[in-house]
């Protein structure tokens, strides 16, 4: 990057009273991606086998981890990139959802992946930058960090995104979009991570009439890096009447992308492709002949309406703007937009917004009244049936005939017909036409919803409910009404070759309708929904659509409380229940036998399994408008853009929870100490209370929460290698100190001297134990009200409650023991001096034993997450390394892999002649295990359980993997030529300063077990 364009990309708030200086350094960090995006020293950090908490740590962060991965999905939509988008993204999924320590693991990483792609696309805007920059490092909690779902559900609400289940069981999907391939602007892989990040499950991606075999690998392995249940569709025009309709097909039990390759290099198929090929040349001439007609006449129209001078439309510069999808006129009316827009000020600048020109015109527009056939009739329109001697057989083709060559190629279809313009009566007659062959109806497309073109929705579904219940009657009744529609328009119009041809198909109908429906006795007609989303309209809803009844309960709350405008709610509804399936867990032998005897307590039945659920669809039936469970995913860009991505004005401030995050714990403390200085100060008579009394509360506080975290990140055995400090959350600790200072004045002033003594006269004296009693209900209710205003779980807000009520005999047993010292000094045999004392010390009595029930708890549940997160960690590294140790196997046939393993150096000379990358793979699964043993609270004794709990033969892979650590000079020439980054100091030393040490406690290790 120059000096020129860092100059360019400084931000205007430099005041050090708003954001970090780590904020800044991610803004560089990712500026110098961007920048410098073809530079192949970061692609390492992509690696899959380098593990997001292991070593790379050392290398770089997340935030440049993440922008590269990012920049690598964004950057480029041009053919061949596939194999680097994919990489990109697993190395993505990765670092995304190992950022997140909170509960909201997936969440997290949602909100992480939309901020990163934000972050990126805002390069021209860096004021804006800089917020991403600290809305993303305050996404991300370190594992000592305050469960962040507050943050989280703040930016998914920001960003339109629904919160999901963290089971990851909603029914959302999605049976109709568009990739780069066909009409949209995405590639396959940003497709995917952007259904991801929307919630969606479930995707089918339709190509039109053909589909590139690299395509299709690239959506389907993206697709399984993600999780998603992704189909391919092929969208096939047949003839009916006067015109084509459309049928999507979906070759069904292909499973991973290499079945799909397999299927598609049939030589059968292949020949059904390049058919394919000849009706997209064919249609795309239609395409060619518009951009003609437009350079000559349409643009001139546009120009007059709209008072500008549109340029003429280069077809090489089209054609580059297109990529690797097929040209169509909706992409052409895109690219025409954007030659027009500048010049009516559309270009997305606020003031841009009040353009009337801007709200009427768009890309749609464009496409859908300019450039269409009615507007260019004197244009061959290649969407209505002729008889051409140039027609591809394909559009020769009815139902019938193309179901019949599909069954020839593949022996389980899905193929569904899009209802759009069809009425009851059409898709009778077109089910009757495919034998059996159409499997689906595309019962609602949300494109066609919002252009108004619907089908009759009440119509269809009671049609299907008909068809697979095998009721012939209503069936009958159906095919009998829409005969006397047909005969009604005949005698009104007195001659229509459609009438004729519905009523003579509809009364051949009549004569085989058990036949017919019989067809769907074995196979039920199906159900799809779908948006038809291109990724690029800003007058349709995006992709998605989500089932309300199988989202969280706050999500299902904030859908019924606020409904947002530009969420539609479909006038369907499914019918859903849930099934829940108690999987057993692996225990020891004592938490086995708790666990059997704790199922025979009512309403233990679960004990010692693990609960999963997910949801079964039922039948969809037809809503009220706006009363349905089934809501987009997908809104509308309202005025241009949303208020997130608008600018700053400049000399605004960015808004207090940008502040420094020094001064705002500064401040959090400060005015914390308020409240509880002025409340000693004023209402106590002792020197001592009242002016030490805010200093010993607070340090009670303190102290708490430090010995907690760091014992929760292992105590006294934690890795030698970080300071006590480094578990500290120091903003964590802000927040307890402001919150305990307002409990001074509530639990000091009000509760115990106004209220009990003055009002009640409960004290130390009269009743102890309901002093403690009143005083630790008090506390519970203040810490569980502030924690529900901070939003924290309802997990926390209760355990906050009853640690107060826990803490009630330990503050009487502590007001017993205070008082038995007191009696042994000098207030010896002076009773109303010792109950004097311990009153004015009550609130700090009952203070100190609720923190040390809440050190205890809070302590556990500390201990209990780093346990789980490294968990996490090792359980996927412990696959990668058994991986990697049964295909070297495979590799040395012939060979011991484990006697390889006992002498490094002729295990490393091996690798390297047979495959180069598996010295690299065995090197870092030992580095990473180096490294969480060294540096990751509760790695220690957590590898030591995994170890223990290995059979001997897996034991002896790992502690024998480990030894090629020893291989010093092999090891400290791949790192320096780049095996973690081109960043590696950090990492090298760590290496050669502690290898051995790792290695002398790995073995003291297996030597206990």
């Amino acid at each position: 990057m120059t000096d020129d364009s860092r100059a360019e990309a400084t931000p205007s708030t430099n005041s050090r009273l708003w954001f970090d200086p780590q904020d800044y350094k991610l803004l560089g960090i990712v500026n110098d991606v961007l920048e410098r995006s073809h530079y192949r020293g970061w692609k390492r950090l992509l690696a899959s086998y380098l593990h997001p908490h292991g070593i790379k740590e050392l290398a770089a962060g997340k935030g440049l981890r993440i922008a590269y991965a990012v920049v690598h999905l964004l950057g480029s939509l041009e053919k061949g990139q596939a194999g680097d988008r994919l990489e990109a993204l697993r190395s993505l999924r990765d670092e995304v959802l190992n950022a997140a320590s909170s509960s909201l693991q997936r969440n997290t990483a949602r909100v992480l992946l939309q901020i990163m792609k934000e972050l990126v696309r805002a390069k021209d805007d860096p004021d804006r930058q800089l917020m991403l920059a600290r809305d993303f490092r305050s996404a991300i909690a370190a594992p000592h960090e305050t469960p962040v779902s507050p943050q989280i559900r703040r930016e998914l609400k920001k960003y339109h995104l629904l919160e999901m289940s963290e089971e990851w069981n909603q029914l959302a999907s999605d049976d109709h979009v568009h990739d780069a391939n066909s009409k949209g602007r995405k590639s396959p892989t940003h497709l995917i991570m952007d259904a991801w990040i929307k919630g969606i499950r479930t995707l089918t991606v339709v190509h039109y009439n053909f589909v590139q075999p690299e395509a299709a690998a690239e959506l389907l392995e993206a697709a399984e890096i993600m999780g998603i249940k992704a189909r391919i569709g092929i969208e096939l025009r047949v003839r009916y009447r006067q015109r084509y309709v459309k049928l999507i097909w979906t070759p069904a039990g292909l499973t991973g992308s290499q079945e799909m390759l397999s299927f598609l290099q049939r030589p059968a198929v292949a020949r059904f492709m390049d058919k394919g090929r000849e009706v997209s040349a064919y249609q795309q001439r239609y395409v060619w002949d518009v951009l003609d007609n437009y350079n000559k006449r349409l643009r001139h129209e546009l120009g007059r309406e709209f008072g500008v001078e549109p340029p003429a439309i280069e077809r090489r510069a089209f054609l580059d703007y297109v990529g690797v999808g097929q040209p169509t006129v909706h992409h052409l009316g895109h690219y025409i937009w954007t030659t027009l827009a500048p010049s009516l000020g559309c270009d997305g600048s606020e003031a841009s917004e009040l353009r009337a020109e801007c709200l009427r015109i768009d890309a749609d527009h464009i496409s859908q009244h300019w450039l269409g056939p009615d507007n260019n009739p004197e244009i061959h329109n290649p969407f209505r049936p002729d008889d051409a001697p140039d027609l591809p057989e394909l559009l020769r083709m009815t139902a019938g005939q193309l179901g019949a060559v599909l069954a020839g190629l593949h022996d389980r279809n899905s193929l569904t017909l899009d209802l759009a313009g069809l009425s009851l009566g059409d898709v009778l007659c077109l089910l009757a036409d495919g034998d059996g062959a159409i499997s689906h109806l595309e019962v609602f497309n949300l494109r066609s919803h919002e252009l108004g073109r619907r089908s009759d929705l009440e119509a269809v579904l009671q049609l299907i409910q008909a068809i697979n219940g095998a009721n012939v009657v209503l069936v009958k009744r159906a095919a009998l009404a829409w005969a006397e529609t047909a005969r009604q328009a005949l005698t009104d119009a007195g001659s229509d070759v459609d009438a004729e041809a519905d009523l003579a198909d509809l009364e051949g109908l009549l004569e085989r309708i058990p036949e017919f429906v019989g067809r769907y006795r074995k196979r039920h007609l199906g159900t799809r929904l779908g948006s038809d989303s291109t990724g690029n309209s800003l007058r349709h809803r995006g992709m998605g659509l989500v089932v309300a009844d199988t989202l969280p309960a706050r999500a299902r709350r904030e859908l019924r409380s606020a409904p947002d405008q530009s969420r539609l709610r479909l006038p369907l509804s499914v019918e859903v229940s849930p099934a829940v399936t108690f999987n057993q867990r692996s225990e020891s032998r004592f938490s086995a036998a708790v666990s059997r005897a704790l199922r025979h307590v009512p309403g233990l039945m679960g004990a010692g399994y693990d609960r999963s659920l997910r949801w079964v669809k039922g039948k969809y039936r037809l809503a009220p408008e706006g009363g349905g469970n089934i809501v987009t995913l997908g809104g509308i860009a309202v005025g241009g853009g949303t208020e997130a991505k608008r600018r700053r004005p400049e000399g605004s401030s960015p808004g207090l929870r940008y502040l420094n995050s020094r001064l705002k714990i500064a401040l959090k403390i400060f005015f914390g100490f308020v409240p509880a200085s002025l409340s000693f100060a004023l209402t106590k008579d002792w020197w001592l209370l009242a002016w030490l009394g805010p200093v010993i509360w607070f340090g009670i506080t303190g102290v708490r929460n430090i010995i907690q975290s760091v014992l929760g990140s292992g105590g006294f055995k934690r890795s030698r290698l970080l300071r006590w400090n480094s578990y500290v959350s120091w903003s964590r600790l802000a927040d307890s100190l402001f919150f305990t200072g307002f409990s001074v004045p509530l639990l000091d002033w009000l509760t115990k001297s106004v209220l009990l003594d003055q009002g009640l006269g409960v004290n130390t004296h009269s009743d102890p134990m309901l002093l403690y009693t009143i005083m630790a209900v008090v506390n519970g209710i203040y810490i569980s009200t502030h924690n529900t205003l901070r939003g924290l779980p309802r997990k926390a807000i209760v355990g906050n409650f009853f640690r107060s009520v826990l803490s009630i005999p330990l503050a009487v047993a502590f007001n017993w023991g205070v008082g038995g010292l007191m009696a042994l000094g000098p207030l010896a045999g002076n009773t109303a001096a010792i109950d004097s004392a311990l009153q004015k010390w009550a609130a700090i009595i009952s203070k100190f034993a609720s923190d040390c029930v809440a050190g205890v708890i809070e302590g556990l549940a500390d201990r209990s997450r780093n346990i789980m997160l490294r968990t996490r960690d090792l359980e996927e590294k412990l696959r990668q390394l058994f991986e990697t140790y049964a295909r070297l196997e495979t590799l040395f046939p012939q060979e011991s892999v484990l006697e390889l393993f006992e002498s490094p150096k002729a295990f490393i000379d091996s690798l390297a002649v047979e495959q180069q990358d598996m010295d690299k793979v065995v090197i870092v699964n030992a580095l990473d295990f180096m490294y969480f043993w060294m540096y990751q609270p509760r790695a220690r004794l957590v590898l030591s359980r995994m170890l223990r709990a290995m059979t001997p033969d897996e034991r002896r892979v790992f502690l024998l993997s480990q030894y090629v650590l020893r291989r010093e000079k092999e090891i400290s020439l791949l790192l320096v030529d780049g095996l973690v980054g081109k960043t590696f100091n950090r990492a090298l030393a760590f290496y050669l300063d502690y290898y051995n040490a790792y290695l002398d406690d790995i073995q003291a290790l297996a030597a206990r077990l």
